[in-house]
């Protein structure tokens, strides 16, 4: 995998570009994609194993790896007429879509595996799933923070449900914020303080000597004001969440479908 392709420069793609280059001697070539215009040129005016490809079939000519990030939605369109070599990879890290689905739209058999990075991959400090195993693609996620291939796509899906509620997360604590500004305090006082709190705990998160039961429980007193807070809203809340993650996995599961 000495040369990579990126095919959509969003996020992820310029997450995935600034983990693989970043401070780094040594960095992979890489050939991103027209699509994201502004990003790309911005990622190959910074690095100089950058540059920006007249479209994406240039985009696969110059690549071994060919990294597929576009939305689930534009797939078809993107990937249209696309020639893949026998010699390469291609890793896919759109949500929803198999392996099948992508042989099928570039019509070729070469390996393909998926992949679910996160946008901490930037600072190579992220896991990322993949299925199947590759070494050479595995490698290349070792460098930003690990790899953790799985052993089938029923199982990927599983992960990417999981991946799915980080928006969820930012809401639950952008709602605190909110509560307390509505009792008077400052609002940048109560985001401060929020995120001050949930930075903390990210750091116990570190401590893969306890399960996440014990944490939580490491952080409650019996009818203190956390278990109070747990017990009357998420605990009646708890079946809840596990159909919506059902629902999701369920739908992440179906080819052709686009769980939105």
């Amino acid at each position: 995998m000495d040369r990579i392709g990126i095919i959509g420069v969003g996020e992820l793609g310029r997450a995935l570009v600034t983990g693989w280059c970043e401070g780094v001697a040594d960095p992979p070539p890489i050939t991103l994609s027209p699509r994201g215009a502004r990003a790309a040129a911005e990622l190959a005016g910074r690095y100089p194993g950058v540059r920006v490809g007249a479209g994406n079939q240039e985009v696969v000519d110059r690549s071994d790896l060919v990294v597929l990030a576009v939305r689930p939605q534009d797939r078809a369109q993107a990937l249209a007429g696309l020639r893949i070599r026998d010699d390469q990879v291609v890793l896919s890290v759109m949500a929803g879509v198999t392996v099948d689905e992508v042989r099928g739209l570039l019509g070729t058999a070469v390996p393909v595996v998926r992949a679910i990075p996160l946008p901490a991959v930037r600072e190579r400090r992220s896991v990322t799933v993949t299925c199947p195993a590759h070494p050479a693609v595995d490698a290349l996620f070792d460098r930003l923070g690990g790899a953790l291939p799985v052993a089938d796509e029923a199982t990927l899906d599983v992960f990417q449900t999981l991946t799915s509620t980080l928006t969820t997360h930012y809401w639950y604590l952008a709602t605190l914020t909110a509560w307390a500004a509505g009792q008077g305090v400052p609002t940048e006082d109560a985001d401060r303080y929020v995120r001050g709190l949930f930075q903390e705990v990210g750091r116990t998160l570190g401590d893969g000597s306890r399960s996440l039961r014990q944490l939580a429980g490491d952080h409650e007193t019996p009818k203190g004001t956390n278990e109070r807070i747990r017990t009357t809203w998420f605990d009646p809340r708890a079946e809840a969440l596990t159909e919506a993650l059902d629902a999701l996995r369920t739908d992440l599961g179906r080819p052709g479908v686009d769980p939105g």
